[in-house]
């Protein structure tokens, strides 16, 4: 999915994942799959739809009974980011 897009070194991209205990789906305790995808800002909004639906259809793909499957991309703004690597440069 990710990997395959083009937008992204492989070597840059890491997958979390959030088990939760207490929730509710439009009312309903039933199972979902929610990808918070946080990107480097600098793709445009074509690439990023085409991000969010290749994600989508795949994980459907990979989960025909899950009910609610769902993304959002958000960007994290290149002049505000931080992390370990910038830190001990």
């Amino acid at each position: 999915m990710a990997e395959n897009s083009s937008l992204f070194r492989v070597a840059d991209i890491k997958v979390r994942i959030r088990e939760y205990e207490h929730y509710l789906v439009a009312g309903e305790r039933d199972d979902f799959i929610h990808v918070f995808a946080n990107i480097m800002e600098g793709r445009t909004v074509e690439q990023k739809a085409a991000l969010s639906r290749a994600i989508v259809t795949r994980l459907v793909e990979m989960f025909p009974d899950v009910p609610a499957i769902s993304i959002n991309v958000r960007e994290l703004e290149k002049a505000t980011y931080c992390n370990r690597n910038i830190v001990e440069q």
